[in-house]
């Protein structure tokens, strides 16, 4: 008797079960748990097991699923009945015109972080106008996480030169992971080990046009829903009892490391744009403005140095 051929990876990876039958049985696993768009979840983690996306999943659902890929689809459905974000069981979220690694050691990149790169991408444009011709932005991203604001701004503005800061070697792993897939732009970003200016090279002191962050604003007494508290870096969330002490570092040395007509962009809690305001003026900023986001929520402080 002559043995029959098998795939490469083993007779065990002969499919039995279609992809369209996964995702309605992942749509139910999902449905049962309580999560809200169970069909888009389980779109995403279908695409994810099977290596097919878009109009290419379109196409595919009728195929065969293999052993190898339904235990990947298990593995995937059973992490997010679990509770566990679904940036995080996917290993990867959109930021804007990114597609970025997140994980656990990280930040969930959020629609309202892609604001606050809107505003600062707005202030960096009328801060050029104002700069000699040929003159490279110099930018920091301090507390940078996955990456995700320095990496939109070295993307989408090919005049700047980008630093990425971070006090957690995790998370800058994550960044770097980022960076590699960035192509041409991510010459134009250096990645730095340290707190807040701490990382950045102090021959640059008074030389950055715009300092960006995102830092840590929630008070230690607020309550956080489940997915953000069980699973997401507490560090990156939590500065302290009020909520206010990452700006209050950052604030008192962000004019001495900004060159004359410099800005800074925070994003803020929702209830926090009148206190940043104040602390960015008693450092010695100027104009310091709030700007809401499209919820017309405060989200972003923007202050500048004195030209």
């Amino acid at each position: 008797m002559t043995d029959e051929p098998t795939s490469p990876g083993g007779p065990d990876l002969d499919g039995t079960v279609s992809w369209r039958e996964l995702w309605t049985e992942t749509t139910g696993h999902l449905t049962g748990a309580g999560i809200a768009q169970a069909s888009t979840e389980a779109r995403w983690i279908v695409e994810e097991a099977s290596g097919m996306e878009g109009s290419e999943l379109v196409l595919g659902l009728d195929s065969l699923a293999t052993v190898r890929g339904v235990a990947h689809l298990d593995h995937l459905v059973g992490r997010r009945v679990a509770g566990e974000p679904i940036q995080y069981v996917l290993g990867h979220w959109s930021f804007r015109h990114l597609d970025l690694l997140v994980d656990r050691r990280v930040l969930i990149p959020r629609p309202e972080t892609e604001q606050v790169v809107e505003v600062a991408l707005d202030q960096l444009d009328r801060l050029a106008i104002t700069r000699p011709s040929g003159h490279r932005l110099t930018v920091a991203d301090l507390g940078t996480g996955s990456g995700a604001i320095a990496l939109a701004i070295a993307t989408e503005r090919p005049s700047t030169h980008v630093w990425a800061t971070d006090r957690s070697a995790d998370a800058l792993a994550v960044t770097r992971a980022n960076l590699a897939g960035l192509g041409m732009a991510g010459s134009r970003v250096r990645v730095a080990e340290g707190s807040w200016f701490g990382a950045i090279d102090p021959d640059l002191r008074g030389r950055f046009d715009a300092v960006i962050s995102n830092p840590p604003y929630i008070a230690a007494d607020e309550e956080l829903h489940a997915s953000v508290a069980d699973w997401e870096p507490v560090a990156a969330l939590v500065p302290g009892p009020t909520g206010l002490e990452a700006y209050e570092d950052l604030l008192a040395e962000a004019g001495a490391w900004l060159a004359p007509g410099g800005i800074v962009v925070l994003e803020i809690g929702a209830t926090q744009g009148e206190a940043v305001c104040r602390l960015a003026t008693s450092a010695g900023l100027v104009d310091a403005t709030v700007h809401p986001d499209v919820a017309g929520l405060d989200r972003t402080v923007v202050a500048r140095r004195q030209s």
